[in-house]
């Protein structure tokens, strides 16, 4: 007996138990079976979620009228030295949306062209499908998480078998203000879905013309023998359709002849940082070898707290885009000693 079956005859069992008439019964069958099948929690109600994620209804019900409290505020820098604002969830609606992430979101899939925020996929691989060819043209969605509509979040839950008052619940639960939070962890795997017909369409006319496509969450990455202008207009046509617009000032088309850069990597004959990066991280493993670390720190001024972790990440991130590289990895094994003996 399949979990479906035994779900059904312990609800049945229950329900009769419990007094409820067999149209009620069949009423709410009829609700579940869909869900059942595409293995996703059967939720009637704000009660029934209550239940499931640990948190009273009262709760349920301020984290939705007063969302904007539920959430702290703080800044990061971007690539172009600009800040960035992000709002992470308080603890406790963190908490229930990686619920949902965990037991609804993380069930549906995505296209296989999204490569960022998905389980076992990275930058990694949106970059190295393009390495080698004669056209890379990289384009940008305008404000991609702010213009994400509330009403196509509440449609995807609704799409999946949720019903409408369920479906509006967990929109609420995911949102802030009417947007949809960057530093809310179910933030980014709904941007996925919600972009998936739009990954669909696109690829089509990519395949039909022999053209790569792949993208990182806002980043869109074509190569090969393209027409820049065609794809634009495809590109503009599809996004409007879900109310995303195309970021015309980051538009790219990088020839054999120049850097192609690809979500800040470049392409052209193998994925590696750009030489400036490299470069940069070379000159702080000359001065930390020749003159010790502490040296070097105290030359550079250097104020964070956690440098050595720091500079390992960054070691750590060239290693990810380009493992076989031999130079790197002795920066690493060097940073590791030093690790230890601090």
């Amino acid at each position: 007996m399949n979990n479906q079956q035994l779900y059904l005859e312990k609800f049945t069992q229950k329900a009769l138990e419990h007094g409820f008439s067999s149209e009620y019964i069949n009423k709410c069958l009829s609700y579940a079976n869909p869900l059942l099948e595409n293995n996703l929690p059967v939720i009637y109600s704000i009660n029934h979620l209550s239940g499931l994620v640990g948190y009273s209804v009262s709760y349920l019900k301020r984290a939705v009228k007063f969302q904007k409290y539920f959430y702290r505020e703080f800044e990061i820098k971007k690539r172009n030295g600009k800040n960035r604002t992000l709002y992470e969830p308080l603890p406790s609606l963190k908490e229930i949306q990686l619920w949902i992430l965990d037991e609804i979101l993380y069930k549906l899939k995505v296209s296989r062209y999204a490569k960022a925020y998905v389980p076992k996929r990275s930058i990694k691989e949106h970059t190295i499908y393009h390495t080698n060819e004669p056209l890379v043209l990289t384009l940008d969605i305008k404000e991609f998480f702010n213009s994400i509509k509330f009403e196509s979040v509440e449609y995807l839950f609704f799409s999946i078998g949720y019903s409408r008052k369920m479906s509006n619940l967990f929109a609420k639960l995911c949102f802030r203000e009417n947007e949809l939070p960057q530093g809310a962890p179910t933030s980014p795997y709904i941007s996925n879905l919600i972009l998936k017909d739009f990954d669909t369409e696109v690829s089509k006319y990519c395949m039909k013309n022999k053209i790569k496509f792949t993208r990182y969450a806002d980043d869109l990455a074509f190569s090969g023998n393209l027409n820049a202008e065609e794809i634009k207009k495809l590109v503009k046509k599809e996004l409007s359709k879900i109310g995303l617009e195309l970021n015309e000032e980051k538009t790219k088309l990088m020839k054999p002849n120049q850097p192609q850069i690809i979500s800040g990597i470049v392409v052209n004959k193998k994925a590696q940082l750009p030489k400036k990066i490299r470069n940069s991280l070379r000159n702080e493993m000359y001065y930390i070898k020749n003159y010790g670390l502490a040296s070097h720190i105290e030359r550079t001024n250097q104020k964070k707290s956690n440098y050595l972790k720091h500079l390992m990440g960054k070691v750590n991130y060239v290693l990810q885009i380009n493992p076989r590289d031999v130079e790197f990895k002795k920066y690493k094994e060097y940073l590791q000693e030093q690790y230890k003996s601090s």
